[in-house]
């Protein structure tokens, strides 16, 4: 807008500097809108319970001898019961016996599966720590190695006490201010306006897949660093429902010892592999401000050559159905957050 230069009083028209104040408040106020685009329930205690159909498996071929061998453990469904409070979550996973654990186990064995995570929230950083255990497997394509075998009829070829145990980490980093990545993942904020963001993940573990028998040992330990550059983008359908869609590229290495054979003659060969994944998933979810709840479907695809001849993966398709509820914290766990209050 140019100056004023007619006779009418100048108060009645915006100056120069009037038009310079405006435009600061209306940056200040847009400033303040981009910080509501993120609803914060830190100050609740959320407690959440998961269903998820996710299995730990393995898939090994060789393409020379033609041959494949499918481990899989005899578990259906994983529960898992999380608390998420302030900057700081807990989870515990199991298979409970009402979900159909361990289904069919004359034919299949028995299984068993733990795993406890642990998260802590810093601005835009994630970390993360995870210890799993799963013990117990059955050969799925067992008839490739008993032609006579029936299904259904005859038990699967099965190790029990095959386990394998996982001490991880990761540490994720999320590059857009007004995209909640705890609203998709923890639900412990809530989106409002639809947004999307890289985030940056490096995920590093300490692998052991024992065979676990007596006199003989067979057993590999390997260590994982790879990093995963994830894309996910929130569309807000309505004021408590939401759309989330991800997909995360993931290249990393695998430094592999593995033993085999007798204590007093024993085999050791270290090797090195590139490791690949892709994965990704779709998250409908509902958010209140006491009540969430939400189902995922999600794909996973890993998978490394161990040489010219043998691959080794890990290919999956599961979903996930959660529900929680925030409530307000005790007066003296608020306290103890909060002493400021006080």
């Amino acid at each position: 807008m140019g100056f004023y230069t007619g006779t009418e009083p100048t108060n009645n028209r915006p100056t120069g500097v009037v038009m310079l104040l405006l435009a600061v408040f209306w940056f200040k106020v847009s400033a303040q809108e981009d910080t509501t685009a993120i609803v914060n329930y830190t100050d609740k205690i959320i407690i959440k319970a998961n269903i998820d159909t996710r299995t730990d498996a393995f898939f090994y071929r060789n393409k020379e001898e033609d041959t494949r061998l499918h481990l899989k453990p005899n578990n259906r469904y994983r529960l898992f019961l999380s608390l998420d409070y302030e900057f700081i979550g807990v989870s515990v996973g199991f298979v409970p016996r009402f979900l159909g654990a361990n289904s069919d186990e004359n034919l299949k064995g028995e299984s068993s599966f733990t795993e406890y995570q642990f998260r802590f929230f810093l601005g835009r950083w994630v970390q993360g720590l995870n210890y799993s255990k799963v013990s117990g497997y059955y050969v799925r394509n067992t008839k490739d190695f008993a032609p006579n075998w029936i299904e259904g009829s005859n038990p699967y070829i099965q190790f029990n006490n095959l386990f394998s145990k996982v001490y991880g980490m990761s540490t994720s980093y999320v590059f857009n201010p007004n995209f909640s990545y705890r609203n998709i993942v923890y639900q412990n904020e809530w989106q409002k306006i639809s947004s999307g963001s890289l985030i940056g993940s490096l995920y590093y573990d300490y692998n052991i897949f024992d065979l676990n028998e007596v006199d003989v040992i067979n057993r590999e330990k390997f260590f994982n660093v790879r990093l995963a550059p994830t894309y996910y983008y929130t569309f807000v359908l309505h004021d408590n429902w939401f759309l989330s869609a991800n997909l995360h590229p993931s290249l990393g290495l695998r430094f592999s010892k593995t033993e085999s054979g007798v204590k007093d003659n024993l085999e050791i060969e270290n090797n090195t592999y590139v490791t690949r994944r892709l994965g990704g998933g779709i998250n409908l979810g509902y958010s209140s401000k006491k009540i969430i709840y939400g189902l995922n479907v999600n794909f996973s695809a890993d998978w490394y050559n161990e040489d010219d001849a043998s691959t080794t993966e890990n290919d999956q398709f599961y979903g996930i159905l959660y529900f929680g509820y925030r409530f307000d914290p005790p007066k003296a766990l608020d306290k103890i957050f909060h002493s400021n209050k006080y």
